[in-house]
């Protein structure tokens, strides 16, 4: 069995962090959010991994190379242009061939992995296995309509949805799901849509198999998207100091402090994870918060929220709370007449200011 994972798309919602950087790798928890998708497949027992990935650019192929590092086997499969989940299906056939393989989108995360979908997948010997999850907006996504435990239906986005399940982005499949893929139509807004596959399918007579999420899964289109993922990842870590923490601070429940991190005279409440190289200084450091390598907190406190590699927070009076700080920020207290607010923004900042 292999797997087909995606790692492209251009991230608008996410902007201006993905003008610089690839979505996928955006941290949760001090990981790229590809790094889940790649344990979970190998966690199944899957080591060859197909990554769908933007023509242009090479930062996903940069961190994860041939794969080895991970235990895996990787193979570049280059999207000319984002046309569809089912374009990526597409595609990826000259890589997949006739195997039966788990298509994985990359930027989602799941509580628990993906072994059990694998499993159930192969128990039913199902052409096409779906994994749901009940949503408060399920026209946000795919939505099967449910009959006698059976999917008789699917709808891609609908205004009305015939039920509040959603087609979660793990998708298990044989070999029939090709000619699936290179039978439908470009949707109205120009896509291949993969929920118009499965309706072909469908309409096929083909068995079409599904598992309802009990756990949490989270779909990281959206800022406020990552910072619940990473909250929910937290959740789940163990306390484990390696870093050095002097005697003037205090540090309480499931805390990661990575080996090379200092923390002084420091407040620093879990779960958290402060990253390798990191300074914390005279600050306050709250729940749910990830910061990465190399940065430095000082006189500031921050709580649920993401800092990216390099950052600095200086000297700031009021706690920056519910953020997201790509590489190399700089929160800086003024020190020069006038006693101005500057920034530099790109599209899509939201700042808040008191």
């Amino acid at each position: 069995m292999k797997a087909l994972i995606t790692a492209g798309g251009h991230g608008t919602r996410l902007r201006p962090i993905t003008h610089t950087q690839n979505k996928h790798l955006i941290p949760i928890a001090n990981k790229p959010i590809l790094n889940y998708a790649l344990e979970y497949v190998k966690e199944a027992g899957i080591t060859e991994v197909g990554i769908i990935t933007n023509k242009d650019g090479t930062e996903v192929q940069d961190v994860y190379g041939d794969g080895s590092k991970l235990g895996l086997s990787i193979t570049y499969i280059p999207q000319e242009k984002p046309s569809g989940l089912a374009d990526c299906v597409r595609i990826a056939e000259p890589f997949l061939g006739d195997e039966p393989f788990i298509f994985y989108l990359g930027d989602n995360i799941i509580v628990g992995g993906v072994k059990r979908f694998v499993e159930e997948f192969q128990k039913n010997r199902s052409n096409c296995h779906l994994v749901l999850a009940k949503v408060p907006d399920p026209e946000r996504f795919g939505v099967p309509e449910i009959r006698n435990n059976q999917i008789v239906g699917i709808e891609e986005k609908p205004k009305k949805p015939k039920s509040d399940y959603a087609v979660t982005g793990i998708y298990l499949y044989d070999k029939t799901i090709f000619e699936a893929v290179n039978s439908i139509k470009p949707s109205a807004r120009g896509e291949m849509e993969i929920s118009d596959a499965h309706q072909y399918l469908i309409d096929k007579g083909l068995k079409i198999s599904y598992s309802e999420i009990t756990g949490w899964w989270k779909d990281t289109g959206k800022p406020s998207d990552l910072l619940e993922a990473n909250r929910l990842v937290l959740d789940n870590i163990s306390k484990n100091i390696a870093g050095d923490v002097d005697s003037n601070s205090v540090i309480s429940g499931r805390v990661i402090i990575e080996k090379g991190a200092k923390i002084q005279n420091s407040n620093v409440r879990g779960p958290a994870i402060i990253g390798a190289g990191t300074q914390i200084i005279n600050a306050y450091i709250g729940p749910y918060t990830a910061i990465e390598q190399n940065c430095i907190i000082k006189n500031s406190e921050v709580e649920f929220s993401i800092i990216s590699q390099n950052c600095e927070i200086l000297n700031q009076k009021i706690r920056i709370e519910a953020s997201l700080l790509g590489k190399n920020v700089k929160i800086i207290e003024a020190n020069s007449k006038p006693y101005t607010n500057r920034f530099i923004l790109g599209d899509q900042s939201l700042i808040e200011i008191r």
